[in-house]
């Protein structure tokens, strides 16, 4: 976790990354299937998925070169997240950045079942995952 600013009260800092914890391992299935989902959509690329907890929790995208500006930044304190993201394997784990009001927390996890099989399983396409997931996020993140 990245802290952009030391100067809050340390119960605001962790709240939202305790509730997105609870809420990802809650839902591990559901983002593995959604990750893999929008792998196959988006092919081979440079851009990582993001969840922006700013208003309406969402997904998003963020290209590489707009992670390595923030790392450079923050005088290079993210250079282990870029480098999870160079040896990514969407086929066997989840990787996606959250970002909420100052700070970032890397969501990243091997599921039990590999995501390609969470998302036959599951058998929902990428936008009834997006709508289920950003829902609940709705529900159990609060900023």
């Amino acid at each position: 976790m990245m802290k952009f600013n030391d100067n809050l009260p340390q119960k605001n800092q962790n709240n939202w990354q305790h509730q997105l914890d609870k809420f990802v391992k809650a839902n591990q299935k559901e983002l593995a299937a959604l990750a893999w989902g929008l792998n196959l959509e988006k092919g081979e690329t440079d851009k990582t998925i993001g969840i922006d907890l700013k208003g309406t929790p969402k997904f998003v995208y963020f290209s590489k070169a707009a992670i390595e500006t923030l790392n450079r930044n923050v005088d290079g304190k993210i250079q282990e997240v870029l480098g999870l993201i160079d040896s990514y394997r969407p086929e066997i784990e989840v990787l996606m950045i959250a970002i909420g009001d100052i700070q970032i927390k890397l969501v990243y996890f091997q599921p039990e079942i590999s995501p390609p099989n969470c998302f036959e399983q599951l058998g929902h396409n990428v936008d009834g995952l997006l709508e289920i997931l950003e829902t609940g996020m709705s529900e159990c993140i609060k900023l």
